[in-house]
């Protein structure tokens, strides 16, 4: 039985989401953790456990670390959101995360290391401003350099459609999850705003 599947955060199941759910023999809803990073730190300690004794695929890396983040927002309640999101009048862009609030629409862009992938997240960030101009844009990463490297270039102006970059191993992500908590997401109006996998 897959309990990702049952909270529809997966829609089928993959090798992914197979190795997510076997990294713990307890399903996610039931793990135990003080703050919101104990939980990541949880599991991804046991993912890099695992690829030192399997042949993973270092592609998987990313896709485990959205697994994380989506059980996250789940177990903190954060619903509605939509993953792998399409966003009406923002062309040729899937988003990772979207939260959608009629006082603003929120976008999480994850990614377990930046290099230059974080112009990518500014530029989508850019093109959901551009259409919703209050949206938040954060872009969640477990490279503690890289995201000081990057939240520097936001405040001298380098980066301007990015709010802000998040550091998953520390307060960082506890302070955005309480922010996160202040807002009340629903889903999309019926001219489908956002489309995607909806997790309620």
């Amino acid at each position: 039985m897959s309990v990702l599947k049952d909270t529809n955060i997966i829609k089928n199941e993959s090798k992914v989401s197979e190795i997510f759910e076997n990294l713990t023999s307890k399903p996610f809803t039931t793990i135990k953790y003080d703050k919101p990073h104990d939980y990541i730190h949880y599991y991804w300690d046991r993912y890099i456990k695992f690829t030192w004794t399997t042949t993973s695929e270092k592609s998987v890396n990313g896709a485990i670390f959205e697994l994380i983040i989506y059980t996250l927002l789940h177990r903190e309640q954060i619903l509605p959101f939509y993953t792998q999101a399409k966003v009406a009048f923002v062309p040729n862009i899937e988003f990772d995360t979207i939260l959608y609030s009629k006082a603003s629409p929120i976008c999480l862009s994850l990614k377990t290391s930046l290099r230059e992938r974080y112009k990518q997240a500014d530029l989508e960030a850019i093109a959901l401003k551009y259409v919703h101009r209050k949206a938040k844009c954060y872009l969640l990463t477990l490279s503690e350099k890289e995201a000081e490297s990057v939240r520097k270039k936001i405040g001298i102006g380098d980066i301007i459609g990015l709010d802000d970059v998040i550091d998953c191993n520390n307060s960082q992500i506890d302070n955005l999850i309480t922010e996160l908590k202040k807002y009340k997401f629903t889903e999309s109006t019926s001219i489908d705003i956002v489309t995607g996998n909806l997790i309620k």
